[in-house]
């Protein structure tokens, strides 16, 4: 009998742990949006764009270059000598390799800039997201895009996106 009693205690146990588990009710937030639309991010999106911009600009202007001297490379052909002519080929072949370099850095540099300032992000907003889990009792919160389905009123994005605006204005990128 005692047996028994023991088992039906455990299993009641179980299921009220169970009932507090899913009183709980897990928040979201868009993560991504945060990051498009907060002003320091739509700042440092900006900037990186420009940049990308600019120097795929002049890369396409050198490349162009490097295009009518080969034209005028091949026009030549003819008139220059055999050694003359594989000196400048290969001169040029430099240039190009040199113009490849110059696109690869250029977009690793963005690349590492834009890791930058999702970490810097990423720092002022943890601290944010944990301070408005203490004053609304929150025990989770969820990026939206791990969810299926979720009703919007449980969405914190605009409140989280608010505080990070009124914290960070913008983020240094060099």
């Amino acid at each position: 009998m005692k047996f028994k009693k023991v088992i039906l205690l455990i299993f009641f146990y179980l299921i009220s742990i169970n009932q507090n588990l899913y009183a709980e009710t897990p928040y979201f937030l868009d993560f991504k949006f945060i990051l498009n639309e907060s002003v320091a991010g739509k700042k440092a999106q900006s900037f990186l764009k420009n940049k990308l911009e600019k120097g795929a600009k002049n890369i396409q202007n050198k490349q162009k270059k490097l295009q009518e001297e080969e034209n005028k490379l091949i026009q030549k052909k003819k008139i220059i000598s055999a050694e003359e002519y594989k000196k400048n080929v290969s001169l040029l072949r430099g240039k190009v390799t040199a113009l490849q370099k110059e696109r690869s850095k250029l977009l690793e540099t963005v690349s590492k800039q834009r890791s930058q300032a999702r970490k810097e992000l990423l720092d002022n907003l943890n601290p944010i997201i944990k301070n408005y889990m203490k004053e609304k009792n929150i025990r989770m919160v969820v990026d939206k895009k791990s969810l299926l389905l979720a009703d919007d009123a449980l969405d914190i994005t605009s409140d989280i996106i608010s505080r990070l605006n009124n914290k960070l204005k913008s983020i240094n990128l060099k």
